[in-house]
């Protein structure tokens, strides 16, 4: 493969159902240790669900700095990240930018696209004006919290635990990571 054939760029509401999908089939590999397999969505009606709220968002971004890129092979969708403005109570919504996901498929991983999209994303976050960027992790997720601390990132000794359910039965705890951008 020569590298005219990958790329990242931003996302366009066209590329709802194709981040849908990769959406889709990255959570169980994300949260199969969480939720059981027969919980998370499948199918085409599920994937028309999630690409319609794709739509829905690319519509009405909420902040102008709120951003999608798409990481490509040739043009095909294979990873997402999305960036805005920290929401954390403790960070400046002016100078702290959140990585709010990174996220390739399965199938995918280990071939660069993720790296890229990290690069993308920081880029993107400085031409922003951020000069600090953060992101959650889950606090088990040994692969990912690897790459972005090989990438720079480092814990701010933040954390929080989500609730995945109604019932608050399934719980997803997380670690703060952050980095300067310049």
């Amino acid at each position: 493969m020569t590298s005219a054939d990958v790329s990242v760029r931003i996302a366009w509401a066209d590329d709802a159902e194709a981040i849908a999908t990769v959406q889709l089939r990255a959570w169980p590999s994300l949260y199969g240790d969480l939720v059981p397999a027969e919980a998370f969505p499948s199918g085409p009606e599920a994937v028309a669900g999630a690409a319609e709220a794709w739509r829905a968002s690319f519509a009405k971004p909420g902040d102008a700095r709120n951003r999608v890129l798409v990481a490509l092979e040739r043009n095909r969708v294979v990873g997402f990240a999305i960036t805005g403005p920290a929401g954390d109570p403790d960070c400046d919504p002016v100078a702290d930018g959140e990585l709010r996901e990174l996220i390739v498929d399965p199938d995918e991983r280990g071939r660069g696209h993720g790296s890229r999209l990290l690069q993308a994303a920081a880029d993107t976050l400085v031409a922003d004006r951020f000069t600090r960027g953060v992101t959650w992790v889950g606090a088990s997720d040994d692969r990912l919290r690897g790459f972005l601390t090989a990438a720079g990132w480092g814990a701010d000794s933040a954390h929080r635990e989500l609730e995945l359910d109604e019932a608050g039965e399934v719980r997803l705890k997380q670690v703060r990571l952050h980095t300067q951008l310049s």
